[in-house]
């Protein structure tokens, strides 16, 4: 049976209100006191109640982190780290995914009741604007990950995706490339990752006075595998194929090699290869997969310590935090 406050008092010869100051790490209690106490603590094995500590500081002491898709490696990833993160502050992480449906994106974060649940919230949108979480019923602190809101007035992690497409573009055109493919371009502004890695791929084009030829630039509804493999496929069709592809992640470039292999072409030899986003599937593909990688864990910790000041009650004015990334040149360019 768990150890209570008194069992604990009564052994260590003090007050109830002294043990609950150690546990409470409240700094009015005499050091050899604390020392004492403790002791008895880690005797007894005493577990504080969390359920009445959140229910004193009136907190739930859990952090919502909701996501477009949770079975795509890149969130996955990033969801250890934000859980590794809030868990050494104290915080739970409860996760659910939206799909990138306004209906359900909504219903996860616009109703008042269940946002009432968190203490803050972790957030990728892909379909609701800055206006709509600006008007939430909610008061629960708010932390944007992703392209999706610009000027949302909430603090925002964000990637620039211009600058790291034109990093990987760049890569290319210094190996020599002439016709370089963009894989996953999309035209629906909610899709602002496909537009803006679009900008940095033709940017990086007319820097270098290479032409952004239109069929090479092959639109994809998802990131998924089966659309980088559906549009490499299409690009081999084509009567002058091209020789590099930038793939806007790694799913993408994952599909695209599987198609690359399977026409009996090799990479980087006959095509070289880039992607996005540094999951682990890409270190072990064969070949190694080189590719822009987002710094993760910077991502998730800016993004808990911003949730925490605010909780803390920061009421500064709302921040943008850009994440820092390189581009990591593995077998699929390097050979």
């Amino acid at each position: 049976m768990a150890a209570t406050l008194r069992e604990v008092a009564a052994r260590a010869g003090v007050s109830v209100r002294t043990v609950s100051n150690v546990v409470n790490d409240f700094p009015q209690v005499a050091p050899e006191t604390r020392a004492r106490v403790q002791r008895v603590l880690d005797e007894l094995g005493y577990q504080p109640n969390a359920v009445a500590r959140t229910l004193r500081n009136g907190r739930s002491g859990l952090i919502a982190l909701v996501l477009p898709e949770l079975d795509v490696p890149y969130f996955a990833e990033l969801t250890r780290a934000v859980i590794e993160q809030a868990a050494a502050a104290g915080y739970t992480v409860v996760v659910d995914q939206t799909d990138g449906d306004p209906v359900r994106e909504r219903e996860l974060v616009m109703r008042g009741n269940r946002a009432a649940m968190f203490d803050g919230l972790i957030f990728n949108p892909l379909a609701l604007g800055g206006a709509d979480l600006r008007n939430r019923p909610s008061s629960t602190p708010v932390v944007l990950l992703g392209e999706r809101v610009v000027e949302g007035g909430l603090d925002h992690i964000m990637i620039d995706n211009v600058g790291a497409a034109e990093l990987a573009t760049r890569h290319l055109i210094e190996l020599g490339r002439q016709r370089i493919a963009a894989i996953g371009d999309q035209a629906d502004e909610t899709r602002q990752t496909g537009l803006l890695r679009t900008q940095g791929y033709r940017a990086a084009l007319h820097a270098a006075g290479q032409e952004v030829v239109p069929e090479l630039v092959r639109p994809t509804e998802f990131f998924h595998r089966a659309d980088g493999a559906a549009a490499m496929a299409d690009l081999l069709a084509l009567p002058q194929p091209p020789d590099a592809v930038f793939c806007y992640n790694d799913l993408l470039a994952l599909g695209a090699l599987r198609t690359i292999l399977s026409h009996g072409l090799r990479v980087p030899d006959d095509i070289a290869l880039v992607g996005f986003d540094d999951i682990e599937d890409g270190r072990y593909s064969t070949p190694s997969l080189t590719t822009i990688s987002p710094d993760k864990t910077q991502i998730a910790k800016n993004a808990v310590q911003l949730l925490l000041n605010r909780l803390e009650g920061d009421r500064s004015a709302p921040t943008e935090i850009p994440a820092n990334y390189t581009l990591e040149i593995r077998e699929s360019t390097a050979g």
